[in-house]
């Protein structure tokens, strides 16, 4: 059974009361666990170190709908089809564009709140405790994501065509059009199959590995990168709400 790890207690045992009322807690390097043996560090909220990150964030969304809402096959689906493909698939497509704009960004450890503003803003923490907070283990395996697919040097065109066999999922629940969907998922692998064998010549095992690095993105969750990248810009609003009125304002 694992044990409890309390070197966060002894730590600050010699000034509890003054770390609880201020949250004056000393930070460290949220890159590595502070030792070889414990793990705390992983599992504590993270915040990106630069505002300017969000604003790159953003404008990779805005594209990523973009281009969804762009493409001729995807216009001729019914607008419930186009919305839940893309309420169930912006994730990984935001990964995707991630990569392919060569996004970094670093992280720092979220100050601890104290126990008196938490008392004090009761309300507004009850809503956070709601939501998944990024985490360094979390943020972390996004990194090992991005760094899987920026191992692959996609063309834009085969980022194109991996987009496609993302956005066009049969398998999301309620869709009118199923069949056809699979279909246009079909058609996007078949493509993305034969470029990768014009620019990967000789190289039988690119279609594979891509699809490998891509299978990856699912273990990234949609709060994760809501709460690390947009909620800093978007406060309380409803991301997929801001995702529908991009899809459908042409």
């Amino acid at each position: 059974m694992e044990c409890e790890c309390l070197c966060s207690e002894r730590s600050h045992a010699h000034a509890i009361l003054f770390s609880i009322l201020t949250g004056d807690v000393e930070e460290t390097d949220p890159s590595y666990p502070a030792s070889g043996h414990c793990h705390c560090d992983t599992r504590r909220t993270v915040r990106l170190r630069s505002r300017g990150t969000c604003l790159a964030a953003a404008s990779v969304l805005v594209k990523t709908v973009r281009f969804v809402a762009s493409l001729p096959a995807f216009q001729q689906l019914p607008a419930e089809d186009q919305l839940a493909l893309l309420h169930h698939c912006w994730p990984p497509l935001f990964i995707l564009g991630l990569a392919q704009e060569h996004v970094s960004f670093e992280v720092e450890h979220e100050p601890m709140t104290s126990m008196l503003k938490k008392i004090l803003l009761n309300g507004e923490h009850e809503c956070e405790k709601n939501r998944e907070q990024p985490t360094l283990s979390g943020v972390q395996n996004l990194k090992s994501c991005l760094r899987k697919l920026w191992s692959l040097d996609l063309s834009p065109k085969e980022y194109a065509y991996l987009k496609g066999t993302l956005i066009f999922n049969p398998d999301v629940p309620g869709l009118q059009v199923a069949p056809f969907v699979d279909g246009l998922q079909r058609e996007a692998q078949c493509a993305l199959r034969e470029v990768l064998f014009l620019l990967h010549k000789g190289d039988g095992g690119s279609f594979g590995r891509v699809l490998l690095a891509v299978s990856s993105l699912q273990s990234v969750t949609p709060d994760l990168i809501t709460e690390l990248f947009f909620r800093p810009i978007i406060g309380s609003a409803h991301l997929v709400h801001l995702i529908t009125d991009m899809l459908f304002t042409r």
